[in-house]
């Protein structure tokens, strides 16, 4: 697979209205059956609202089957206004939304998982919230803290999200709910500060919250509903991901004011 692109692939607009950014990391199950119910998602809106999407899928280091579902899927796409781009990456969820934020071209970034953890709920949670306000928030969060979502969560789930953000709080003292979720971001605004982001792993969009809200950028919480699928998988970060992330928080206050200078550089250029 592709490593990069440079130039749009033919029939492809030049500024996409939005980049959907999947890290795939063994997803050979669910990758396709994900990617399907984006395209379709993105096929049925009338154009006028949706504008062209490029989805873009970075596999990273799989050892199943996932370069074969991507590259079957491209030689197959045939889906009107969306545009389908597989790459890949370094090894971890960090360097595969980093790697394809980089490769985007949208005027918004969705940054999500390869199994559509709320189904199509944070597109249209931010498509409210710029209704509401008349124009575009720089970044809203798809939140699993946001006091409306619905998340159904086991006991273990929940002690190790609780204790993530407790920590979260107190070493980088980050006001937003739920740094985990996914982020529909000004394309200009990620593309400018993901060359500052280094962390290669689960805290990826934690380092990014926390750069923006150094520089000052406050990002929506919109609530979301976890899907059943998304529900039926057990969790793929484990207690001792928590004590390597707690660790990494350390790690990025750090670099707290190398985060904000990027950030605030790349806030005043977007």
């Amino acid at each position: 697979m592709a490593t990069s692109r440079t130039e749009p692939v033919r029939g492809e607009s030049a500024t996409p209205e939005l980049s959907v950014i999947i890290p795939a990391y063994n997803s050979g199950e669910v990758l396709e059956s994900t990617v399907r119910q984006f395209a379709e998602y993105f096929a049925s809106r009338p154009a006028e609202s949706t504008g062209q999407v490029e989805i873009i899928v970075v596999e990273n280091g799989s050892t199943d089957n996932t370069a074969d579902v991507c590259a079957a899927l491209a030689a197959s796409w045939s889906w009107p206004g969306v545009t389908f781009h597989p790459m890949s990456s370094d090894k971890g969820m960090g360097a595969a939304l980093r790697a394809g934020t980089l490769a985007s071209r949208g005027r918004r970034v969705l940054l999500t998982a390869d199994d559509l953890p709320f189904g199509f709920g944070d597109i249209e949670g931010a498509d409210r919230v710029m209704a509401d306000l008349g124009s575009v928030p720089p970044v809203v969060i798809g939140s699993k803290a946001h006091s409306d979502s619905e998340v159904e969560r086991g006991l273990l789930r929940s002690v190790m999200t609780g204790g993530f953000a407790t920590l979260r709080r107190v070493v980088l003292g980050t006001r937003t709910g739920d740094p985990q979720g996914t982020f529909i971001v000004d394309g200009v605004l990620l593309r400018r500060i993901a060359p500052s982001l280094t962390e290669r792993g689960f805290l990826f969009t934690t380092e990014l919250d926390y750069a923006l809200e150094l520089a000052g950028v406050r990002p929506v919480e919109v609530p979301i509903r976890l899907s059943e699928d998304h529900l039926a998988h057990a969790s793929r970060i484990s207690p001792k991901d928590v004590i390597q992330m707690a660790k990494g928080l350390l790690s990025l206050r750090r670099r707290k004011t190398e985060l904000r200078s990027a950030a605030a550089v790349s806030n005043r250029e977007a």
